[in-house]
């Protein structure tokens, strides 16, 4: 926990730290910096679901629901650390009312193993083929919070979206808690048996196992995908931290350019990141759980309400901590 202490020895200075690794300014955010992937037992837990507006004859139904298995790498970079945020509250005395941000650089990058889709077409791609690229920021608010929100992402696509979230975190001593959601569209009757969501249909009745052969193996079911997140992670898990953020709170959102807002618009974005610390075999070993959904409005609801239907876009995967910070990779201009 960062003291009264020393946030003011970081508001009286003048000038921008570079975070260490480690270090207790971070926060919850201190297990971050380095790079994370799919590796060995974590091969291919990386899986995606997107409904995308879709025209084909002799499916009038005009969208497509794709499923991907992914494999990623995410890295995160020691950047800056007590960013001033400058002001003040007026009064007898005038007092300053700074605020310290710590921040980590992120860059994640997305290649997939397998794809299925439906209505089959020829656009699900094959494997190797890189499907999302995002650099970001993730922010540690060290003071100064605004309704305990004490931690930010924000993220830029290259689809013309960038996203502004704000959360909370927790530190519990015990394994992650996954909640269960529902990947299936919201403005339409909840019914897979219609032909309106035979795509949805088609995937709960044939979950996607990509390459995955292992007997037992569920695959995604777009009706509970976090299933996927429920195996037991290996080891004896000594802490989870876990970040929580979404759009919606305060002026935190989504902008687009126009295409998107037109044709599927990019409303909203919920994610929460678990940070495993846990023991296996006598090694220390850290794993990075998340699960992620973005909403995507277009086509107008068929349940009688007014406005667009809206879409879940969900990632989840299951990676590990492969490499610490790279050492010396950014320094702060000097004057």
């Amino acid at each position: 926990m960062v003291t009264q202490d020393r946030v003011e020895t970081l508001r009286k200075r003048r000038y921008i730290e570079v975070a260490t690794p480690g270090d207790e300014d971070l926060g919850p955010l201190k297990h971050l910096p380095g790079t994370w992937e799919n590796t060995g037992d974590f091969d291919g837990r990386g899986w995606n679901m997107i409904a995308l507006p879709f025209a084909q004859e002799g499916h009038p139904i005009n969208y497509r629901v794709l499923v991907n298995q992914y494999n990623e790498k995410l890295k995160f970079s020691l950047v800056d650390k007590g960013v001033p945020n400058r002001g003040i509250e007026v009064g007898d005395p005038t007092e300053n009312t700074d605020q310290l941000v710590v921040t980590l650089d992120y860059e994640q990058g997305i290649v997939q193993k397998k794809a299925a889709d439906f209505p089959e077409t020829e656009l699900a791609g094959a494997p190797e083929l890189p499907i999302h690229h995002e650099p970001g920021l993730w922010l540690h608010m060290l003071n100064r919070r605004t309704d305990n929100l004490d931690i930010a992402r924000l993220g830029t696509i290259p689809h013309g979206d960038s996203v502004l979230a704000l959360g909370e975190s927790q530190i519990a001593d015990a394994a992650p808690v996954v909640p269960d959601i529902s990947g299936l569209p919201i403005g339409v009757r909840d019914d897979l048996d219609s032909f309106y969501l035979s795509p949805y249909k088609h995937f709960n009745d044939n979950p996607f196992k990509g390459d995955v052969t292992a007997e037992g193996f569920p695959g995604f079911n777009p009706v509970s995908p976090n299933d996927l997140l429920k195996f037991p992670l290996p080891g004896n898990i000594k802490q989870t931290t876990v970040l929580h953020v979404k759009t919606g709170l305060h002026d935190a959102r989504i902008a687009n350019i126009p295409f998107i807002v037109k044709q599927a618009n990019a409303t909203d974005m919920e994610s929460t990141f678990w940070i495993v610390e846990t023991e296996v075999d006598g090694e220390d070993k850290l794993i990075l759980m998340y699960t992620q959904t973005v909403m995507l409005d277009f086509f107008e609801r068929r349940d009688g309400q007014d406005g667009l239907i809206r879409w879940p876009h969900v990632s989840i995967n299951v990676m590990e901590k492969v490499a610490d910070p790279d050492q010396g990779a950014y320094q702060m201009p000097t004057a």
